[in-house]
């Protein structure tokens, strides 16, 4: 026989809570000018803000990390709540309700909206990911059999590998000298000359460089003809 649940004391007195904020809500959002549909939606919208500030609230505490955007809006929501209350109790005439009061009445939904936007697409908590299981079909061998095995393998390594041969040397080519170029007598006098007129003017020896530019012959014959004026 199944037993017989007892009321809890508290799940009717949060009840009886909700339902007395619910048309205290509806009464002063009616008395700043919003009727119809409207007037039922405002206890809705804060009842809703209020219960995902705790349900942040609770995630935030599991998660061990800062809740203070959570408990902003909770406190924002539980002052809309409770300040519909006192101002329904006789404190303010609802025939003449103040502008400012219109004014908090009418920018309540674009508040909500944001509370709720801020408290469902804020960063998610941290996730702890738990260690995998070890696979006990399958045995691992232990760290004394890992470091034996090692032992084994090093042991079975030669002492000493054989050292490495030197790499020949490149030989050297000796390139071929080159074949001595004939100058004629004639060319030679010219020259002769020329390097004379080039140490009167100068002071200095003419070089091949010049010479060769100054006869206009090839390089080999300019260097062959500086020979031969030494």
């Amino acid at each position: 026989m199944r037993p017989i649940r007892r009321p809890d004391a508290v799940l009717v007195q949060a009840v009886i809570a909700g339902a007395l904020s619910f048309a205290h809500l509806h009464d002063l959002a009616a008395a700043a000018g919003q009727s119809g549909w409207k007037a039922w939606a405002y206890p809705v919208s804060v009842d809703l803000l209020l219960v995902a500030a705790w349900h942040r609230l609770r995630t935030s505490r599991a998660a061990g990390v800062p809740a203070r955007s959570a408990w902003t809006w909770f406190m924002v929501a539980l002052v809309a709540s409770l300040g519909a209350n006192v101002a329904t109790a006789g404190l303010l005439d609802l025939g003449r309700v103040p502008a400012w009061l219109r004014i908090l009445v009418a920018g309540w939904p674009a508040l909500a909206f944001l509370g709720g936007t801020l408290l469902v697409h804020s960063p998610g908590h941290p996730v702890v990911a738990e260690p995998a299981e070890p696979d006990t079909d399958t045995e691992q061998p232990s760290a004394v059999e890992a470091v034996i095995e090692r032992d084994d393998v090093t042991e079975s390594e030669p002492e000493s590998a054989a050292p490495a041969l030197p790499s020949p040397e490149p030989e050297t080519v000796l390139e071929p000298e080159p074949a001595p170029v004939a100058v004629p007598p004639a060319l030679v006098a010219h020259a002769r000359k020329v390097a004379d007129d080039y140490r009167a003017r100068t002071g200095y020896p003419i070089d091949a460089d010049t010479l060769r530019a100054r006869l206009g012959v090839p390089p080999l014959m300019a260097a062959a003809i500086a020979a031969q004026l030494v």
